[in-house]
């Protein structure tokens, strides 16, 4: 049977994603959804990328949405390429790609991160990077919102949601709060999966994990960091 699974922040941690998908086991036949933040902070932007397109080539079901971080990084782009900008980018991400600045990044990567759809919508959940602003009348209509908000849950609109589930990350949770959230999910209609991957020296208080969520068998998977 198909799994459908998602995995939180990576932030440039290659070499626990890798770890983190030999726990998974994905098959051909699972649904893979990466929630943003590939890049920047950890020591590997280039790394997941580069993971992240071939998992695309040898599985189909895989959906990548944009986070924060990406935005951030066309804009930069865009800065450095066209307004004459300098030094914009995150020093972990140029060192990964072994330049001294954006001008320098080959256009595959920029292309790649202007390609990244914002949410994705199933009959039982919505996936998106950081997750919904249920003040506006339609709360996917924001790219903003969809990949920067904080503080939401308050104004979550069930009518409007029915009976999805909205699968997020970008606001780092400890692992005892992610699983204490995973305990109530089916109530509140929300899990944050995001375990601060990049946030090794907090491992001791629960930060520092890349985290992946089995949705059909409904269950979490921690990775600790190997990366720092």
């Amino acid at each position: 049977m198909s799994r459908t699974l998602f995995i939180g922040d990576i932030h440039g941690c290659v070499y626990t994603l890798k770890a983190l998908l030999k726990q998974l086991q994905p098959t051909q036949d699972d649904y893979l959804y990466f929630l943003g933040d590939y890049i920047n902070r950890g020591p590997d932007s280039k790394g997941v990328i580069d993971t992240i397109i071939t998992l695309k080539d040898e599985f189909p079901n895989t959906v990548t949405l944009t986070g924060n971080h990406e935005q951030l990084l066309i804009n930069d782009y865009i800065a450095e390429t066209e307004k004459g900008w300098h030094n914009m980018a995150d020093e972990e991400f140029t060192s990964s790609f072994n330049i001294k600045n954006l001008k320098q990044l080959p256009k595959q990567y920029i292309e790649f991160c202007k390609t990244l759809p914002f949410y994705h919508e199933d009959p039982n959940f919505i996936a998106v990077h950081a997750g919904l602003n249920f003040e506006d009348t339609n709360p996917l209509a924001s790219k903003e919102h969809l990949i920067w908000i904080r503080n939401w849950y308050h104004n979550i609109d069930y009518k409007w949601l029915g009976d999805k589930v909205i699968i997020h990350g970008h606001t780092p949770l400890t692992i005892q709060e992610i699983e204490a959230q995973f305990s109530n999910y089916k109530n509140t209609q929300v899990l944050n999966i995001d375990c601060g991957v990049f946030m090794h020296e907090q491992k001791a208080h629960g930060l520092g994990y890349l985290c992946a969520f089995d949705f059909t068998n409904e269950k979490l998977y921690f990775q600790e960091n190997l990366d720092c």
